[in-house]
């Protein structure tokens, strides 16, 4: 059985990652300095991972196979710009020393479409649309900049361990409950983004469920070992978070994108996880046209 240590076990992806890869038949220890890990976890442990000997501890106590680092400081400007940068780039260069120095096989490190710069202040222009993950990051606040920092980081220690690493940006992570109303980490609700246009607009509409993105990161765990080190991978929705095609909207929000806009046809979205696919063999199966519950 593999032993699969989540950091940020109880978090809104987490909480879905964990009851994912238990039912995939993993031994899943959680790792959260809050309460809500779902009980199918063999063990929680509530460590400060900002602190390298707190994570040289957890990962010589539980000597798993394969770590799945979640746990950030998950939405900007929700503390102070000095402490998310610092907590995450911690968190992210602490969990994957410590799991390269103590032989843990397979790393998975949480990433966020943000390094794209989507949103900056004096403005934002794609190269293109969709993106891709060879688009130029952009990030223009500490959130975004700490989490290219991450995906660096990531990528210097597969340039330098045997441990086998890769970088997830999952989309903006609706969880199981807030298809029924509950509030999104943005505060809006699902139903609100999508009748305000110019709430969802702002991060290009983004979207993915937590249990698809659960699904890619369950599949990028046992694919791993096959893959060349370092990847980096979108998980988004194969559809927008809109009611109107994205040609229409996108422009209609931030002008700057309206010549790249025509690209996208239809339903479909500004990222694409086209390299999800053909390198996983992984694609999204919920959309907001199924799961949205209307009241």
């Amino acid at each position: 059985m593999t032993r699969t240590l989540v950091t940020g076990s109880a978090g809104r992806l987490g909480r879905s990652l964990v009851t994912t890869l238990v039912q995939a038949g993993h031994e899943v220890i959680g790792v959260d300095v809050t309460a809500g890990t779902p009980d199918e976890a063999a063990a929680v442990l509530p460590a400060d991972l900002t602190d390298l000997g707190e994570a040289y501890d957890v990962l010589t106590r539980f000597r798993p196979d394969v770590v799945v680092h979640l746990a950030a400081i998950a939405t900007p400007f929700s503390r102070t710009d000095g402490v998310t940068f610092r907590t995450n780039t911690e968190l992210a260069f602490n969990v994957c020393a410590a799991a390269s120095a103590t032989g843990v096989g397979r790393v998975v490190v949480a990433s966020s479409p943000t390094v794209i710069g989507y949103g900056a202040p004096a403005g934002w222009t794609p190269d293109y649309l969709p993106i891709d993950e060879d688009h130029p990051p952009r990030p223009w606040n500490s959130y975004s900049l700490s989490k290219l920092v991450a995906e660096q980081t990531m990528a210097a220690f597969a340039r330098c361990s045997d441990t086998r690493f890769a970088a997830v940006r999952p989309c903006f992570v609706v969880a199981p409950e807030e298809w029924a109303g509950a509030p999104t980490q943005s505060g809006h609700t699902i139903a609100e983004r999508l009748d305000r246009p110019e709430i969802a607009g702002v991060s290009l509409f983004n979207y993915i469920d937590a249990r698809d993105a659960s699904d890619m990161i369950s599949v990028l765990v046992d694919k791993l070992p096959g893959l060349p080190n370092g990847e980096v991978f979108f998980a988004g929705a194969a559809d927008a978070l809109a009611r109107d095609p994205l040609a229409d909207l996108l422009p209609a929000v931030m002008p700057a994108t309206r010549a790249a806009a025509i690209h996208l046809t239809g339903t479909r979205p500004a990222f694409t996880s086209a390299k999800a696919e053909r390198m996983l063999g992984w694609t999204a199966k919920r959309s907001w046209r199924t799961e949205l519950e209307i009241g």
